[in-house]
């Protein structure tokens, strides 16, 4: 059992970060436990996004930074992150979780004892008309678990597992309030989110792995295709206020009268107001007074019905096998790594890194169990480790490709009939052996490698290694391929350069040496108009 008596800021993002694996395990657990048929998404599924931006927000930090500066962080990626109602109230928790250990370097049992029933606290006090036998019951039980274990001076160890015993009392009563829940053979799923959001700090404490739900399947209700549904507010309305000097009583009360299931968040001058109404409009008209609007989503949930009745009954879609994620700089690249075998593909490259949360989501939406990342960037790698670390190494890998033609290499030696650790060792030996060169364009005067180079000069670039410049790409070719030992060159060429252009260089390579051959390729990049992959 953790008993210490000191709380650092590193253990406070393992707690957040083990939550985040929590509901990465047990997210589609959590969503068979939804009852109604227009829910706003599925809210383990909405609530998992939530703590990814958590994680991706407080992984970037040092692990020396204070719990004050991780709850703070945590507090607002979780608001500009939430989706769904469920998210929102997640939000909401973590913010409680802020505020009561804002200003904090450390903390000890009870600090942060108090911190999580401060969360607990805020996230019942979100919903403008609190509902029994749902996850604001569950939070109830869980703040007297967690007051009266603070009361008693224990650890904060402690303190979770009375919050989580006295949830889940709380929970198991949720189908005896709500009649749809009992129907359904069910109990609340934003309730056992909540839980298993504790469930994973505490394993995070305790530098454990998230333990997976076990849930007995709901009962099956008959539904028709096409069976009206009358909805008195049809439209599920997000939207966030940033720049906003207003507090959450007097948006709650401005927007009291227009729909409901309201749920209003507040972290200093940011607002995320989830509604349900009739007037989208209205509502977005009245934000408008407070700031500046952003990242706005209505949807007709009468459409979301039906199509949850379509995509529940006919599509089912079942992820297997290992896939391969990677990265492109070009719509030529991609078209190229696509026909190689490529899952999965995002746009990026120099000057234009995908985040961390765009890898995230290309493998939650995407069609395999397990991924191998290829960076294809020296500067994509570190994201590339990070979704490693957020996903698991059991759901995906990476092979450390820094430039397009280690990308590919790695690529062509893909086999899906093979496991996900055989092909990364596979992959990346063959990424090592390949070898690779680029053109760009100087953007300032510099010395590299006792080169002296000019703003505009071309740069002949070797294994990821300024070899030579010159004036003209020509030159540069000849000097960076003249003493190579290659057989076949792979020339890619990219938005500045012509297909005319391109072939005319291949032509000229191919005079340097009779025994190469020079195939051309549009790769379509930004920034380097030649790319290059040598065998």
């Amino acid at each position: 059992m953790n008993n210490s008596k000191v709380i650092t800021g590193k253990q406070l993002k393992d707690m957040l970060l083990g939550a985040y694996h929590s509901f990465e395990k047990n997210f589609e657990a959590i969503n068979d436990l939804n009852v109604f048929p227009v829910p706003d998404g599925d809210t383990g599924t909405n609530m998992m996004h939530t703590m990814a931006s958590v994680a991706k927000a407080i992984s970037a930090m040092s692990d020396e930074a204070e719990a004050g500066e991780i709850g703070a962080a945590a507090a607002r990626s979780a608001i500009m992150g939430a989706r769904g109602n469920s998210g929102v109230i997640l939000s909401q928790l973590l913010r409680g979780i802020g505020k009561g250990v804002a200003g904090k370097k450390t903390l000890n049992n009870t600090e942060i004892g108090k911190a999580f029933q401060f969360g607990i606290l805020y996230a019942y006090r979100s919903v403008s008309k609190p509902v029994e036998g749902t996850i604001l019951t569950v939070a109830r039980g869980m703040a007297k678990g967690a007051y009266n274990a603070v009361r008693g001076n224990v650890s904060l160890e402690e303190v979770l597992l009375e919050a989580i015993s006295s949830g889940k009392e709380e929970l198991a009563r949720t189908p005896e309030l709500l009649p749809a829940l009992k129907a359904a053979g069910v109990v609340d799923a934003g309730g056992q989110g909540l839980i298993v959001f504790f469930e994973g700090c505490l394993a995070g404490l305790r530098g454990q792995d998230c333990e997976v739900l076990s849930v007995t399947p709901r009962a099956k209700v008959q539904i028709q295709k096409g069976e009206p549904l009358d909805l008195e507010y049809p439209y599920c309305t997000e939207f966030i206020v940033k720049d906003a000097d207003v507090d959450k009583q007097t948006v709650s009360k401005a927007l009291e009268g227009m729909g409901n299931s309201m749920i209003v968040a507040v972290v200093e001058d940011i607002v995320k107001v989830h509604i349900h109404t009739k007037h989208p409009g209205d509502a977005l008209n009245m934000a408008q007074t407070w700031g500046t609007l952003h990242d706005i989503k209505i949807e007709n949930m009468r459409d979301q019905h039906e199509n949850r009745l379509f995509t529940a009954e006919d599509i089912q879609p079942v992820k297997h096998g290992v896939g391969v994620l990677t990265v492109a700089a070009g719509d030529g690249i991609a078209k190229v790594m696509h026909e190689m075998g490529a899952a999965e593909i995002i746009s990026g490259g120099q000057s234009m890194n995908p985040p961390v949360e765009e890898f995230v989501n290309a493998i939650e939406n995407g069609t395999c169990e397990q991924y191998i990342i290829l960076p294809n960037n020296k500067n994509i790698v570190l994201a590339a480790e990070q979704v490693r670390k957020l996903l698991g190494n059991s759901k995906v890998a990476y092979v450390p490709t820094t430039n397009m033609a280690q990308g590919l290499s790695a690529l062509l030696h893909f086999d899906a009939t093979r496991s996900m650790e055989e092909n990364t060792v596979i992959m990346t030996k063959e990424a090592k052996e390949t070898a690779s060169g680029s053109i760009t364009v100087a953007v300032r005067d510099s010395v590299v490698n006792g080169i002296s180079i000019h703003e505009g000069d071309y740069l002949g670039i070797l294994n990821d290694k300024i070899v030579c410049n010159g004036s003209s790409m020509e030159e540069v070719l000849q000097k960076m391929l003249t003493d190579g030992d290659y057989e076949l060159i792979s020339l890619y060429y990219g938005t500045d350069v012509t297909e005319e252009q391109a072939e005319k260089l291949a032509a000229e390579v191919e005079e340097l040496n009779d025994e190469w051959e020079v195939e051309t390729f549009y790769g379509g990049q930004p920034l380097y108009p030649i790319l290059l992959a040598m065998e």
